[in-house]
């Protein structure tokens, strides 16, 4: 399983450990990812995601799951991710109608 978050596409990056002398050896940064249900209230289930902690916090700054998809770009959501915000468009167009 890739490490990256499932909404906002935050992934592994590289840099350097520096020691007091000045040595730069190479490290990877991980995201903190963590394995969270969110309630879709659109589709009234919930969803299981690997997203990361800030993502999270973003989820419910917007006002939920929902709120989230509809404003996010599909080039930074998961294939998994962008078929729930399908979804959820296509059940809020339904009952609009």
């Amino acid at each position: 399983m890739a490490r990256r978050c499932e909404l906002t596409g935050k992934d592994v990056m590289t840099g350097n450990n520096v020691s007091h002398a000045n040595n730069k050896s190479r490290r990877r940064f991980l995201p903190n990812l963590c394995n969270v249900s969110l309630i879709s209230d659109t589709l009234g289930e919930t969803v299981k995601l690997r997203i990361s902690a800030h993502a999270l916090r973003t989820v419910e700054h917007r006002g939920g799951l929902d709120a989230f998809l509809a404003k996010a770009a599909d080039s930074e959501l998961s294939p998994r991710a962008r078929i729930l915000k399908r979804e959820i468009r296509r059940r809020q167009a339904e009952a609009a109608a």
